[in-house]
Order: structure tokens, then C-alpha cells, then sequence
């Protein structure tokens, strides 16, 4: 087993004023040639959207491109005439492919919008772009893996396509439960609320934990705890 440890406070973290953000890796001005990407996930920011603030229209190409609300609401346009809201418990995807624009604001007059955006390296280039987004109920994922991405060519019921051979899931954790997940490829393990023991180091609050050589990695909440699980390919 290889396991690489990322503490919370060393992302790389940028105040724009309107934005806040945490980059896992390198991103815009935040340059760590050690913290380039995990495998094929290349994008992990932990993203604030001051009120009545946004993303103007900006293109993507040849990305698959997560977003999953942790509170907060975004409204989402894009030049494939998507027009939706955001919100806590929605996840949203959209392969780049070929090119897009899109924009993201948080329309709320008084409360931040904060939500974590993935990047995820595809495993074809220039494929037509493509968006969905969904709502997973909560009780799916107490004490249990609720997948809420999976390959478009492997697709797991209920869950919503990317353009790779990567799954990410979602589990709700109460104290002192414990529980194993079983790897399909390499798996980083990002803590987003709450004390966690993954292969024997103790994550807090959004800190992560990067594990390959191994077919499964065993869990323990000692507290209740919101876990993100992004099982990637390496290459």
C-alpha cells in the first residue's frame, strides 16, 4: 500500500475577495509541482462564492468537470442552453469534450455559496459535450457508498456518466461506525466534515488521503463524518 497524506492546511488557498479557495492541487496561481494531480483527477478546489457573486462565462475543453454543492445554491448557464440551480444534495457534471462556456453565480442576496469543484482527466478527447445534473437522497448514503459518478461505458444504476473510468462516492458516517471500501483503481479519500481513521491515519476536517496498492482500505468515524471518495485510474 502507498498512501499520501494532504493536511488541510496545506492546499494552496487564494481570497479574490468575491471568491475564497482552497486548491488540493495546482491550480491558477498556486504552482506545487509535488501536488500536480492524483492520477487522472487534476482539480480539487474547495470553492466560497461570496453573495450576489460569480464565475463569469468562461470556456472548458477536454475535461470532465464535478461540482457538488456543501451549501449554498448555483445557478448554472452554459452554451448548451442549460439554465439550473445548484443546490445542497445535487450533483452536477459536464464533459467538456470538444469546447463549452458556462457561467456560475450564487444568487442568494445574504448566504455564501460553498461547493467542490473536480476536475477529471478523460479518458477521450473531443467527444461532444454533454451535462446532467442530479439529486441524491440522504438516506442513501447513511453508512453506506452512494456512488453519484461512474464511466459512462460502465455506468452504475442511478448514478451520473463521465467520459473516464472513475467513480466517485459520497458516505455519511456516524460516530464510531466502521466500514471498508473496496478499490477499482487508486482512491483519494477527501474528509469534508468530521474525524475519520483510513488505513491507520487519522483524517480531520479537509484533509485527504491519496491510497494505491491495495484492493481495500478500511474505515472508522470517530465522529460523525461526510466523506468523499474519488476512485481514479493512475494513468
Amino acid at each position: 500500500m502507498i498512501k499520501a497524506i494532504h493536511k488541510a492546511n496545506t492546499r494552496g488557498y487564494v481570497n479574490h475577495g468575491w471568491l475564497k479557495s482552497h486548491h488540493t492541487f495546482s491550480f491558477s496561481s498556486y504552482q506545487n509541482p509535488e501536488r500536480m494531480n492524483f492520477g487522472m483527477l487534476r482539480v480539487l478546489n474547495d470553492d466560497v462564492v461570496q453573495p450576489k457573486m460569480g464565475f463569469g462565462t468562461h470556456p472548458h475543453k477536454n475535461m470532465e468537470i464535478i461540482s457538488i454543492p456543501i451549501s449554498g445554491a448555483l445557478s448554472h448557464k452554459d452554451s448548451m442552453n442549460n439554465k439550473r440551480s445548484i443546490e445542497v444534495g445535487e450533483v452536477q457534471v459536464m464533459s467538456a469534450g470538444t469546447g463549452i462556456t458556462h457561467s456560475e453565480f450564487n444568487d442568494s442576496k445574504t448566504e455564501e455559496t460553498n461547493f467542490l469543484q473536480l476536475w477529471i482527466i478523460p479518458e477521450k478527447n473531443e467527444v461532444t459535450p454533454y451535462y446532467n445534473q442530479k439529486f441524491f437522497e440522504e438516506t442513501g448514503r447513511k453508512n453506506q457508498f452512494q456512488t453519484l459518478v461512474s464511466p459512462k461505458s460502465n455506468q452504475i444504476e442511478g448514478s451520473l456518466p463521465i467520459n473516464q473510468q472513475a467513480y466517485i462516492s459520497l458516505i455519511d458516517l456516524d460516530k464510531d461506525f466502521e466500514t471498508a471500501y473496496s478499490l477499482k483503481n487508486a482512491a483519494y479519500f477527501f474528509l469534508i466534515d468530521g474525524e475519520v481513521l483510513i488505513a491507520k491515519e487519522i483524517l480531520e476536517k479537509r484533509d485527504a488521503i491519496g491510497i494505491t496498492d491495495t484492493d481495500k482500505i478500511h474505515i472508522k468515524a470517530t465522529s460523525k463524518s461526510k466523506l468523499l471518495v474519488i476512485d481514479v485510474p493512475l494513468n
